[in-house]
């Protein structure tokens, strides 16, 4: 069995397709290769599936099943990324932690500690609250907003929500703009710590 992830689905016509988790090209998957299916097939599902071919000698998912359908599987399901939860975890509490020293020492007020860890509960709530309107396809929250929660400092709380809620793992554009928003967060709270302490009264 292969393991890979939903990258694309047409609902409507029944159809999408998987992109193998350890790299290679997507394959094409209809519904009818589901087996066990609790609830449709969504974008971002994580899935086993064996590959096999059509009658034109094209690949295609055969005998699959999403992660969270299959027995046994729920060790696999944290896994909603390049990062596991408890990597991302790590990360997130790494960094409060250098924000803690930061403030300790009197290199940022303590405010910004305070602001990195309501602004990282609020989005970490907010990736939760928009995982279940894609999955009852309710209205969704711009991606724009997600990422400027993620630059204010909201970063730490959204990396962990991406990996527990297997939620905005696979689409590189957002990733890639994530990824700067974290880089142009740390950036300026290097520079804020180097000005502060010298900012007159």
């Amino acid at each position: 069995m292969v393991e890979g992830r939903l990258t694309e689905w047409n609902d409507e016509r029944g159809f999408g397709f998987i992109t193998p988790l350890g790299g290679g090209e997507r394959v094409f998957a209809h519904i009818s290769a589901f087996r066990h299916l609790d609830r449709r097939p969504e974008v971002d599902d994580l899935v086993h599936y064996a590959a096999g071919l059509d009658d034109r000698g094209r690949m295609r998912a055969v005998d699959a099943t999403r992660a969270h359908d299959a027995p046994g599987s729920a060790a696999s399901s944290l896994h909603a990324g390049p990062r596991s939860v408890s990597s991302a975890i790590t990360i997130a509490c790494s960094f409060m932690l250098v924000v803690l020293v930061l403030t300790l020492v009197g290199r940022v007020p303590a405010g910004v500690l305070a602001a990195y860890v309501l602004l990282s509960v609020w989005l970490f709530v907010f990736y939760g609250i928009d995982k279940s309107a894609a999955q009852r396809r309710a209205w969704r929250a711009p991606e724009s907003m997600l990422h400027l929660g993620a630059v204010l400092g909201g970063w730490p709380g959204a990396g962990v929500a991406q990996s527990v809620f297997h939620h905005k793992t696979v689409k590189q554009p957002f990733r890639v703009v994530f990824w700067a928003t974290v880089g142009l967060n740390c950036v300026a709270l290097a520079l804020f710590a180097q000005v502060w302490p010298h900012v007159p009264g």
